[in-house]
């Protein structure tokens, strides 16, 4: 049989069972599995499905990790083409749903379905993921998978065409986020398929996308938490100058105290030139005074970082 693992189980994603049962008796509900208790919408049309999994370009030889596999209908088409299938999901019942899927079957011995939070568990050895994803965990999910080792070859996520565009939009277009910049840093990512909320059961109440995820191989020596400081306050109004979001109140304060952490850390004595000047000596050296993040891409995100790390501002 297919094993069965279990990990602590959370209800770090799960609404209050008391507004559930609040509900309209005539709301949107998967007659068979209590879905909307976990976010998840049971991908229905087999096409659809079909379409996702040969995306993956999946080997004979492939380990490969699905979350939210919801009753198994991804799970099946899978196991036709991979060595083997660890599957994360959190309702115990449609785990045991997907296992039954299988019984019987050839592909028996080669799924593995583990009980818990995708976000918690430790992840097995995989070559390829591929996701139905409970829209609340889409972020988190994302940024698990791009900090995981080994690295993995390509990943397969569906998400709310709204994130999904986020991730893949460009510098310089409307959806160029922090979220944008963050992901291209360690991956490239492009848009798959595009899915109807009609081929779900139940429809969520927003069209989905799936997308494709690629890590960079060797992936940059870059501190993920640097990168994504000095984004964070850069994007915090992507519209408005770099030197503008600088001079955001708290921001300056922020930066000395890190100054003077990093400085003591590597034992090194610290000048008394006020922060705001170095700064603004730092975007003038780069030529960024009056740059707009919106507007910048991953390299020129790199260049402002290095050059504040020269001149000993960090961001963590």
């Amino acid at each position: 049989m297919p094993r069965a693992t279990s990990e602590r189980f959370s209800r770090a994603h799960q609404p209050s069972v008391k507004k559930a049962e609040a509900k309209s008796s005539n709301s949107m509900t998967n007659p068979l599995f209590n879905t909307a208790r976990f976010g998840q919408h049971i991908l229905k049309n087999t096409a659809t499905a079909q379409k996702i999994v040969d995306a993956a370009n999946l080997k004979p030889t492939d380990k490969v990790l699905e979350v939210g596999p919801g009753t198994g209908n991804l799970t099946v088409k899978i196991l036709e083409k991979a060595k083997h299938v660890t599957a994360v999901e959190m309702d115990p019942r449609m785990a045991a749903e997907v296992i039954k899927r299988v019984q019987g079957t050839p592909e028996q011995h080669k799924l593995e379905v583990m009980i818990g939070d995708a976000i918690k568990v430790d992840f097995p050895y995989f070559e390829v993921c591929i996701s139905n994803t409970p829209y609340q965990i889409s972020s988190p999910l994302t940024f698990r998978l791009l900090s995981h080792r080994p690295l993995f070859r390509v990943a397969i996520l569906m998400f709310q065409r709204e994130f999904a565009q986020r991730l893949i939009a460009r510098p310089g277009t409307a959806l160029w986020s922090r979220l944008s910049a963050n992901v291209q840093l360690y991956s490239k990512v492009d848009n798959i398929i595009n899915v109807s909320r009609n081929d779900f059961r139940p429809p969520p109440k927003v069209e989905s996308s799936v997308i494709r995820l690629v890590p960079i191989d060797p992936p940059p020596p870059v501190k993920f938490e640097e990168f994504d400081g000095m984004n964070r306050i850069i994007f915090s109004r992507p519209n408005k100058t770099i030197r503008g979001n600088f001079q955001a109140q708290g921001v300056m304060k922020m930066l000395e105290q890190n100054r003077r952490t990093w400085h003591a850390a590597q034992e090194l004595m610290i000048d008394d030139t006020p922060i705001n000047i170095i700064v603004d000596k730092v975007l003038e050296e780069v030529e960024f005074t009056e740059t707009r993040a919106s507007k910048m891409d991953v390299d020129d995100l790199l260049k402002l970082l290095a050059a504040f790390h020269e001149a000993g501002i960090h961001f963590s």
